[in-house]
């Protein structure tokens, strides 16, 4: 049996029951119709995060934490149950608006990034401020912005073929930040990257929490990843059968200077590629 979520750490100062969850659930259920045949995905979920909170979401394939990552990114609506983002009950809206939640409270990383290769590093977070509405002049000084904040100001210019697999992945985060979301959803945000690399995209991710604010949820199948969250909740058969502060957090920025420094040798031959000379069939991630 879960725990509750006053049990858990949400949040950590005596006004937390006052304050608004950013994400809340009520008995949310999700069913897959497959012919004649029903998928359980979610069996009557119900959580509480708080704003500020750094979530990591656990469970083996078809534990249905990956559905849970849809519904909470309102990519997908619950079967029955109540959904609540910011305060607002999302369970009932339509498409468009849905979209337009995503677009102003929600910043999504994957584990595979999903950048558009043929398109610069700037272009790419500037993508969804057009989707935003944003206009012209402001959405450039919005992509700066968000590139700077996790270290590839210099970047800018430089196609994914021509940056290293963490570098794309912190595009992929700048990408997340531009609108200012109030969450930040990561899906295996460091399945495709060293142990190294993780730990680096780890740090991003505590130095946003920490410093900003940011509410962080990512998905997770790794253990020692789900350590530099601030609570963990465990999906088993389509239930949360674990809510619990995470024990001996790691601190990414102490675990660093006690990694090996990846070769960078690769990475400065590609900086040293002029931005236009772009191969769309390069992989070096």
């Amino acid at each position: 049996m879960a725990e509750t979520p006053s049990s858990a750490q949400v949040p950590e100062n005596p006004a937390a029951s006052r304050v608004v969850p950013a994400i809340k659930l009520e008995n949310v259920t999700k069913t897959y119709n497959l012919g004649e045949v029903q998928v359980h995905a979610l069996r009557g979920v119900s959580l509480e995060i708080y704003p500020g909170e750094f979530v990591a979401i656990m469970g083996a394939s078809g534990s249905g934490k990956s559905t849970l990552m849809n519904i909470l990114g309102c990519l997908d609506k619950a079967t029955h149950g109540r959904y609540f983002l910011d305060g607002e009950n999302v369970s009932s809206l339509t498409k468009k608006e849905l979209a337009r939640v995503r677009s102003h409270k929600i910043g999504f990383v994957f584990q595979q990034f999903n950048l558009l290769s043929r398109t610069s590093a700037l272009e790419n977070v500037e993508l969804p401020t057009i989707y935003a509405g944003v206009r012209p002049q402001e959405r450039e000084k919005r992509a700066r912005e968000a590139l700077d904040r996790v270290g590839l100001a210099e970047r800018a210019m430089h196609f994914p073929s021509q940056l290293s697999g963490g570098q794309q992945q912190r595009v992929a985060i700048a990408r997340a930040l531009v609108n200012t979301p109030a969450i930040l959803l990561a899906d295996e945000p460091t399945g495709n990257l060293d142990s190294r690399t993780s730990v680096e995209i780890m740090d991003i991710f505590q130095k946003l929490n920490r410093d900003h604010g940011l509410t962080v949820a990512i998905v997770t199948h790794e253990p020692d990843i789900a350590q530099y969250a601030k609570r963990t909740l465990e999906f088993r058969d389509g239930k949360m059968r674990l809510d619990v502060p995470v024990q001996n957090r790691f601190i990414a920025e102490e675990v660093l200077p006690t990694l090996a420094t990846v070769d960078e040798d690769d990475i400065d031959a590609l900086a040293d590629v002029p931005p236009g000379a772009h191969t769309s069939n390069r992989d070096t991630s």
